[in-house]
Formats: C-alpha cells, structure tokens, sequence
C-alpha cells in the first residue's frame, strides 16, 4: 500500500441532508480515512434552511448537525480525521456554536474553521437574469435568499488552519473532497488537470451509498447485496488525483464498474464539460479498472477550462401549498379515484388554474398509464395547487376530506396538508465578486487536576 504521502484515503459519509447517520460512524471508525466529507446541501435544503434562518437567526444549519458530531466527534479526535461539511448551510457561524457545545458536554478540546461569504443576497439585483428561462429574478416572486456555489479555494485556508472540522455553507459537492486533496498534496489549483481528476474523484463520492449500489439497484436486472446496510465509500488518492474507490469490508452494497459508470454518468448533462467551481472537467477519457472485490480504479480525465462566473442558488417565496389525499381500493377503483379527480377539477380549476391531480398507482410518475389492461385494486388520489395565501391552499385539502360523502363510493384514509413554498431559481455571479471567510472558534477542554 502506497505511504501517506503517496496516497490520501477521503471518506464519503453523507451524500445528502437526511442520509443515514451509521455509516459515516463506520467509515471513521474502521475505514482508516485522514478525512471525511459529509455533503449534506441542495438547492431545495439550503432554501429550507435560509427560510428556519428567518425564523430563528440561531437555527438554519442541518437539522441532523447535532446528532452526526454527537456520533462523529469522539472517533475523529481519537483517531485525528478532519472533518469536513456543507452542513452548516445557511448559518454555518451557528453550527459551529452547536459544535462547540457537543464537544463540552463530551470534554473534548474541538479546534473549528467556518468558511462563509456564499451568502451573496446583497450583491445581487433584480434584474439578474435566471439561468432557467431568461428572465429577471425578480419576477419569481419576494427573493430570500441568495447562495454562491464556492469551490475548493475557498476551504484550502481553512484547512490550512489545522481544525478538526470545517464547516461550509454553499459549496459545490465535488469540491469538499477536491480541497483536502489538493492541501494533502499541496497543490497550485492552477494545475486544472489534477483539479478536474480530482473533481471526478469528488463527484463519484459526492453521493455516498450511491457508488455502492444505492439508486443503482434494481431487483433481478442488477440485484445489490446486504442494502440494509450499505456501506459508504472511500478514495485512495494519488497525487495526479488518480484513484481507487473502495469501502469497509463487510458493509453492505457493492461497488462494480458499473455502479461507478452510473454515478459518474449521474446529474452530468454534458460529460465532456462538467461545470464546478473548480474547473470545466471532462469525463470523456476516465478509465475505470476492477482490481478486485469492491475495489475501482479510476484514471484519466483533463481540464476543459475554468468559468469565471459562479452559480448562484436564489430563493423567493412561491405561495403556499394545498394538498389533499384520499384512497379507493377494491374492484372499480381506479374509475372511482378518475370520478373522484373529475369532480374536483371541475370544483376547483377556476381557482387553481396548475391544479395537479394524480392517481398513485397509475398516473403519478408520467402522467398516464402504459398499461392497456390496467386494473388496480387499490388507488391513492393526490391532488395540489398553488395559492398566494395558506386560507387559499386550504381549500384543496377540504374539497378532498368533502369526497367523503360527497364524492365515489369507498373514499377512506383523506388526508390535507398545507405547506409554505420556496422557489428555486439560479443565476451567476462574477467570481471576483465573491470573497470567502474563514472564521476559527475552538474550545480546549482542560482535565480538572487535584
């Protein structure tokens, strides 16, 4: 096995906010990881969390924050992992308070480095125009919020200050795995080469359990082992950002040619230009190798360019909400859930000009139903729309609970929900235009002496 120096082991222990809390404890426990990133940011989770912010100006970091450094932070210390995280999504300044106040409770000396400056709300106008459709932001709706993806650049100083965790706000994904590679290896981020090899190394752990079969499995067509525990992933980087994806022998999942294919492959519209902060990386020449039992080399892999602008992830308020939910089962049911729908369009388009109706178990997924003998025994009615006020949204929810007897034979099991929105729109910002921070708090725990 190649020194430390040669090779840095990176773990992946989250790939998204509500990710199991496990696997992340087995990876730093018996993995033999220097460093593990949990990625725990979307655009729809870091909108939610500007919006609890809002609420509460010490709440908007990752509601699982406390829980996962509860877990983590006696195993990292002991065994002297960095641990590095997107979650502190709208406040990482607050998750490094929580932080500080896990490790006095466990009397554990805690060294944290905050890196901040994403938060861009105040640099932009109304007038920038969304990346989705051409128009002004503004237009969407009351904007909220407004997050610059950073890239790796902007946690090298933090990991230079030696800290034990490194909390981020809005960073690219891959780009929490290409920083601790480039500051193992000291590398000059204009090398882009490395950058981009690195960047596919990220973006294949950038997931978790992903690589190991999560997302891939698909019951007699690619059948995955043990799921119920999955193991997450592990790369052993060399320092041309070359790679080997391996995880914690006796974990669940599998990770084979074909499930590193599927991920690389995976939220990249354009393979030959995949666009972080970091670099323009092309997935066109990557290699893969299998070298044994869970164990993928990767290989190749180059620099198309490097954007000067940076994505930016702009929440609005888009109104509220209405839901409401009922079920028919037994012979007939799917032609009493399409009365049932009928009656409601009928009662409720005029208010609710989008209203969505679905039959859950025949239409849901693609908006009909490719089966011509179609007969299920049992089908879920959703129905939602939009409105400005939550008064209004409300109104779906009662039309549906008044089905009950006003509506097919067999209704049962209604259910309403009304729900604030936040939209997600994006745009760009100059890269020069944005400055990232890094703040250090740390704690020292000092053993009482007699």
């Amino acid at each position: 096995m190649a020194s430390r120096r040669e090779r840095v082991r990176i773990g992946s222990g989250a790939g998204f906010s509500g990710d199991r809390l496990e696997p992340a404890v087995v990876l730093a426990g018996q993995g033999d990881i220097d460093y593990l990133a949990l990625e725990c940011l979307a655009e729809r989770t870091i909108a939610l969390a500007q919006l609890r912010k809002q609420r509460n100006p010490l709440d908007g970091y990752d509601p699982l924050l406390k829980r996962r450094v509860d877990m983590l932070l006696p195993i990292i210390k002991r065994k002297g992992i960095k641990l590095i995280s997107s979650f502190g999504a709208a406040n990482p300044l607050a998750a490094a308070d929580a932080v500080i106040e896990i490790a006095k409770r466990q009397k554990l000396s805690v060294k944290v480095a905050v890196v901040t400056g994403d938060d861009v709300f105040g640099q932009l106008a109304a007038d920038n125009i969304a990346m989705e459709n051409g128009k002004p932001i503004g237009e969407f709706g009351e904007l909220i919020s407004a997050n610059a993806y950073l890239g790796a650049e902007a946690l090298l100083p933090a990991l230079a200050t030696g800290a034990d965790i490194i909390i981020t706000g809005r960073v690219a994904d891959p780009s929490l795995f290409v920083a601790p590679i480039a500051h193992h290896f000291g590398w000059n981020m204009a090398e882009l080469d490395r950058v981009a090899r690195a960047t596919i190394v990220g973006h294949l752990l950038e997931c978790a359990g992903q690589v190991c079969g999560g997302y891939f499995a698909d019951p007699g067509l690619k059948d995955v082992p043990d799921m119920a525990h999955i193991g997450f992933p592990y790369a052993d980087v060399d320092s041309e950002g070359n790679a080997v994806l391996g995880k914690v022998e006796g974990t669940g999942g599998s990770i084979t040619v074909a499930t590193v294919k599927e991920q690389l492959l995976y939220e990249a519209s354009d393979p030959s230009a995949y666009v972080t902060p970091d670099v323009t990386a092309d997935f066109s020449g990557v290699r893969l190798e299998r070298l044994g039992r869970d164990r993928i080399a990767i290989a190749g892999g180059r620099a198309s360019g490097k954007s000067p602008l940076l994505k930016v992830s702009v929440g609005y308020r888009a109104g509220f909400l209405g839901e409401g939910e009922i079920s028919y089962a037994g012979r007939n049911a799917l032609a009493r859930a399409r009365l049932a729908g009928a009656i409601l369009r009928e009662r409720l388009d005029a208010i609710f000009p989008e209203l969505r109706v679905d039959l859950i178990g025949s239409t849901s997924s693609h908006g009909r139903s490719f089966d011509a003998a179609e007969n299920p025994y049992e089908i879920r009615l959703r129905v939602a729309g939009r409105a400005s006020t939550a008064e209004e949204a409300g109104i779906i929810g009662e039309e549906v609970e008044a089905l009950y007897l006003n509506g097919p034979a067999g209704g049962g099991g209604a259910r309403k929900l009304i729900t604030e929105q936040i939209g997600i729109v994006s745009t760009f910002i100059d890269r020069g235009a944005v400055t990232p921070q890094v703040t250090v708090k740390q704690w020292c725990h000092e053993p009482a002496t007699i």
